[in-house]
């Protein structure tokens, strides 16, 4: 229908075009019943539909149209009526002087995260108050999202909106909405739920804040495909809100955030009381502090106590090391054993006169050592043949008595030749020499 052509309905006049799409065209018009400016929606029928198949499309306009009529809320805007004309349908909405956050994006580029926030808290708002009347919107989308002057958003457009209970496929095979907004459920086929306009929320703060939509690709089918079975791009612009908007795009209907659960956190960000979640953002790992307190003081505690294990350790085997070698008897020989000294071909030095025995040599170079009453050694028994040097005995306890000399022979008693050169200790134990026979006098001879 064109500009010229003038009246809608008896009294809605057509002022100018104020937008357009897929299912129809948006005019400013002017109620000259109530003296008001309105927007009137034209809504187109597919082309492919026959007769039959227009009628129910009609009649289905006017059911959903009545739908969100009983929808009364600041962030909606308002369906005042609903008619018939030039056969298709009408819809007469609140005209609300703004530009659509599409615009906006385009224009301007991606919003801030607090921005976006802010028109994400109104629109839930929005949304539930169209639940709680028992209308779900089933086409929430960046160009459906009114920005007025004051920065109000308003969702608009509930042309396509239905009750919880209808199925979203039409008998002639029609899925209704924007395919890149659709949620999963809706894209397979499913019934529409709260949750799937929950879903519709969180692809277009997505675009509000990134610039761009996370499932549209060349094709219709293809961004049906990426709906269904592909995750979002990485958020590189969200920060703090990109958990969230991460929450509303799950999947599974029943694993996305919560109305609540959503517009408290998109409070606390629009505020600023929301902390900046480090899985979303691109920055190296920072580097990780020392530890303070007792944790700090732990290592020292370690090497103290490891310090302290071995010196108790080497102290314990000095120790018995010492006791051991205390304990132990001298090296040198005990008293009532003899020790063999090597033998030399000067003459052997007699003991002392402070030793408790001595040693007497024998005819045949064998020595008998002739022990005191306190050895225990038997008398008598022979030693190894050769000079004997001072025998060393160890300590007694009693006290060391001086024996009296006396004279061993050998075993066989049988005196044996003296070897030339060889002197015999005297009775006091000192070497001497053999006394010279006195000579006779010449003349007695």
């Amino acid at each position: 229908m064109s500009e010229s052509a003038g009246l809608v309905g008896g009294r809605y006049r057509l002022v100018k075009t104020i937008g357009s799409g897929g299912m129809g065209t948006v005019w400013q018009a002017h109620d000259e019943v109530l003296g008001r400016d309105v927007a009137l929606k034209e809504i187109h029928p597919p082309h492919e539909l026959n007769g039959p198949e227009r009628d129910e499309f009609t009649i289905r306009t006017f059911r959903e149209a009545r739908a969100a009529g009983r929808v009364a809320h600041p962030g909606v805007a308002a369906v005042y009526d609903v008619l018939e004309e030039h056969g298709h349908p009408w819809i007469v909405m609140q005209l609300i002087p703004s530009r659509t956050l599409g615009e906006l994006v385009r224009d301007q580029g991606p919003l801030s995260p607090a921005e976006t926030a802010a028109i994400g808290v109104q629109l839930l708002e929005a949304l539930r108050a169209a639940h709680a009347a028992g209308v779900l919107h089933r086409d929430v989308k960046p160009d459906n999202v009114l920005l007025t002057d004051s920065g109000r958003a308003v969702l608009t457009d509930f042309g396509i909106a239905t009750t919880e209970d209808e199925a979203p496929v039409t008998r002639t095979g029609i899925l209704v909405g924007t395919p890149a907004f659709m949620a999963p459920e809706r894209a397979a086929g499913g019934r529409a739920h709260a949750a799937s306009d929950l879903w519709s929320v969180g692809v277009t703060l997505y675009v509000a804040v990134e610039g761009r939509s996370p499932f549209q690709r060349p094709h219709a089918l293809a961004t049906l495909g990426a709906v269904m079975h592909s995750e979002p791009d990485p958020m590189a612009r969200a920060g703090a809100l990109a958990p969230v908007v991460l929450g509303l795009l799950r999947k599974n209907p029943a694993e996305r955030l919560s109305l609540d659960e959503a517009e408290r956190r998109l409070h606390a960000i629009m505020t600023g009381t929301a902390p900046e979640p480090t899985a979303s953002l691109d920055v190296p790992p920072p580097v990780p502090a020392r530890p303070a307190g007792p944790n700090r003081r732990m290592p020292l505690a370690v090497l103290a106590a490891g310090a302290i294990v071995v010196a108790l350790t080497t102290g314990g085997m000095a120790w018995l090391s010492h006791r051991d070698s205390g304990a132990r008897p001298p090296a040198s020989t005990p008293a009532g054993s003899p020790t063999a000294m090597p033998s030399s071909s000067g003459p052997t030095p007699a003991p002392t006169d402070a030793s408790p025995e001595r040693t007497v040599t024998t005819p045949g170079d064998r020595r008998v050592r002739n022990a005191g009453p306190s050895s225990g050694s038997p008398e008598g028994r022979p030693e190894s043949s050769g000079p004997r040097q001072k025998t060393t005995r160890g300590p007694s306890r009693e006290p060391t008595r001086k024996p009296a000399p006396t004279t061993s022979k050998s075993d066989d008693d049988k005196p044996a030749s003296r070897t030339p050169g060889q002197v015999e200790p005297s009775d006091n134990g000192r070497k001497g020499k053999k006394p010279k026979k006195p000579k006779k006098d010449k003349k007695d001879g």
